[in-house]
């Protein structure tokens, strides 16, 4: 690497401690958020303390998806304990912001996901959520099923693999969200992604059976996975 790439290095992790020293205001931080550099902010993100209004949450969220990976996962860490608080969380009821979760549970970032998994969990009892919400990742759900059904596993492309990713994390959010969702477009999801030749993707149908469904097929799609090769899909059952 050349020199100017550890020049930049220095001078981010000397802004960012810049940044952490001083006191700034909520305010000064949400114009961070709005219009600041990388550095500014991700750690106008990390140092936000409160949300006190629907323009805060949106200003906030307007980061989670289109920005440097940096920005992303501090903003989905704040997430994850602003949409804990029960006050913060009304703020962040609006159908712009449930089409922004959305997105940002694919993220190429894995911790990313997770944090947005765990954020919105805490809507579950939102009807309003749970009806936008739960029928759009159907859909997304069952349209990388259809791309990854055509995939020729034998072969290693980063298309595909970036299919595989997303796919994982729409189930792991139908797994969080499961008696939320139609239940015939659920038993659809489990069947077809039981029989994806790629164990990343069983795992997670494994992990939605291991809930326990009184229902015939998907008992037989049980004793399928538990008797799986991989010991990542079958551990469910054990």
């Amino acid at each position: 690497m050349n020199n100017s790439y550890y020049e930049t290095l220095d001078e981010n992790f000397i802004q960012a401690l810049n940044l952490y020293e001083q006191d700034y205001s909520h305010e000064q931080l949400l114009e961070f958020l709005k219009g600041g550099n990388i550095v500014q902010r991700q750690i106008a993100a990390l140092r936000l303390e409160t949300i006190t209004s629907s323009d805060d949450a949106q200003i906030l969220l307007s980061n989670l998806t289109g920005q440097d990976g940096k920005i992303r996962e501090a903003v989905s860490l704040k997430l994850c304990e602003f949409m804990s608080d029960k006050s913060a969380l009304e703020y962040f009821k609006t159908q712009t912001s449930y089409d922004i979760f959305l997105d940002a549970i694919i993220d190429i970032n894995p911790n990313i996901c997770r944090n947005v998994i765990s954020a919105i969990a805490n809507l579950k009892s939102d009807k309003t959520f749970v009806e936008h919400f739960c029928l759009k990742l159907t859909d997304l759900t069952l349209s990388l099923l259809d791309e990854v059904e055509k995939i020729d596993f034998r072969e290693k492309k980063y298309k595909t693999n970036k299919s595989v990713f997303k796919l994982y994390w729409c189930l792991e959010t139908v797994y969080e969200f499961w008696d939320k969702i139609d239940y015939a477009s659920l038993k659809q999801i489990i069947l077809r992604s039981k029989g994806v030749n790629e164990y990343t993707i069983r795992e997670k149908a494994a992990k939605i059976l291991s809930y326990g469904f009184d229902d015939v097929e998907l008992d037989c799609a049980r004793k399928e996975l538990q008797n799986d090769e991989n010991y990542y899909v079958s551990r469910y059952f054990l």
